[in-house]
């Protein structure tokens, strides 16, 4: 680990409280954390499958060991640059789980040089191509999987096509080295109620298994079969024939996530603490200084049951208040208000006072702060900073 990353975090050991930190900033309550990850750790220990996180939403080193089941990974990015830095931090079992694009194949190869068992991702016979010629180049094999479309939700080849699985394979075998097959069921986040997810989380195991079962038949081995979404790693009931699987939000939990019904609002560890900087009683608002560029502009539980706005404002200590959200946001501005139908009141905040507020979308809140204070319970104290990778 370079001496950049082993020192980027600090420990504060209680020397700060939340009440002296600069508003907006990101609030990481580590007991909730480590919970969450302890009861996916723990259901995916019973099926005798690898946890491989998806550290896209933590972009924290700190965060990162706590979550891998070593200090070396497995994990997953979406980003060369998460590639790299991960890397240069030790982790050295990696997938990148974003279709290849050609123009990136020397970073690949120069992270595998350095030591890094980084594995790609493609679906057509042209990635594939590209692939073998920059392995032939570099007279080394990169490491593919295939990815397979389990639900129409992105990208992927379809599980039973026979003739596409086995074009990319053959490709692959001048020079690459086909590992296995990946696929994602971001159709989950969609899906409503125990029996609806349980099935998705069976049509995406069975969507990996046939094509993993394709691909042998031709002769390839197959030796990963990576499933992953956050809903579905919840709801399996069975994951015969997978061997690992990638989550990433599960680690902080979120507002869509709950909206799902994956968790209870009470596992959500991500918050952003603002400052209320303003009152408009006629309106029935609270100003704070959290607006989009701090909580991020996603409003993912729009389309659910339970619209959100932009979060759902707790005390210091995390405890949500009654029906109170952020109705509305503004670059640094953040609207107050009791959800629209309440009878709930508008707490007495005054000016000063500060409040948590939990995101609908851990990974695009998470990407507005620099760092995580981590704090435990309803402790005030800020036990530590944790530094986040910044950029893509």
């Amino acid at each position: 680990m370079s001496e950049a990353v082993r020192t980027a975090d600090r420990d504060l050991s209680g020397q700060t409280t939340l009440n002296e930190l600069e508003t907006p900033c990101l609030v990481l309550d580590a007991d909730r954390m480590e919970r969450n990850v302890a009861r996916l750790r723990d259901r995916l220990d019973r099926f005798g499958v690898t946890l491989r996180p998806h550290l896209k939403t933590a972009k924290s080193i700190a965060v990162a060991h706590a979550v891998m089941s070593t200090p070396q990974g497995p994990a997953t990015v979406s980003t060369l640059r998460e590639a790299e830095f991960f890397a240069n931090a030790g982790v050295t079992d990696l997938i990148y789980a974003v279709g290849i694009a050609p123009s990136k194949l020397d970073r690949i190869v120069a992270l595998r040089r350095g030591g890094c068992d980084l594995s790609i991702v493609v679906d057509s016979v042209e990635q594939a191509e590209a692939v073998a010629a920059a392995s032939r180049e570099a007279e080394m094999p990169i490491p593919v999987l295939i990815e397979i479309d389990c639900d129409g939700h992105r990208s992927g080849v379809l599980p039973r096509d026979r003739e596409m699985l086995g074009a990319i394979a053959a490709a692959l075998t001048d020079g690459g080295e086909l590992r296995g097959v990946l696929t994602h069921a971001g159709g989950s986040y969609a899906a409503r109620g125990d029996d609806a997810l349980r099935q998705c989380a069976e049509e995406e195991r069975q969507a990996v298994v046939d094509a993993a079962t394709i691909l042998r038949e031709f002769g390839h081995a197959c030796p990963v079969v990576s499933i992953g979404s956050t809903p579905t790693a919840h709801h399996a009931a069975n994951l015969d024939g997978v061997t690992e699987v990638r989550a990433g939000v599960f680690v902080f939990f979120d507002l869509v996530m709950a909206g799902i019904g994956i968790c209870r609002m009470e596992d959500i560890a991500l918050s952003v603490l603002g400052t209320v900087i303003g009152h408009q009683p006629r309106k029935g608002w609270i100003l704070v200084d959290a607006g989009w560029m701090a909580m991020s502009r996603d409003r993912g539980t729009a389309k659910q049951s339970v619209d959100q706005g932009y979060g759902v404002v707790c005390d210091i200590d995390g405890v949500p208040y009654d029906d109170l959200i952020l109705v509305d946001a503004n670059q640094e501005h953040g609207i107050i208000a009791v959800r629209e139908g309440s009878d709930a009141v508008l707490p007495d905040l005054q000016i000063g006072d500060r409040v948590r507020i939990l995101p609908n979308h851990a990974c695009a809140t998470g990407a507005q702060h620099g760092s995580y204070h981590v704090v435990r319970g309803e402790s005030h104290a800020v036990e530590a900073e944790w530094q986040r990778f910044a950029g893509w």
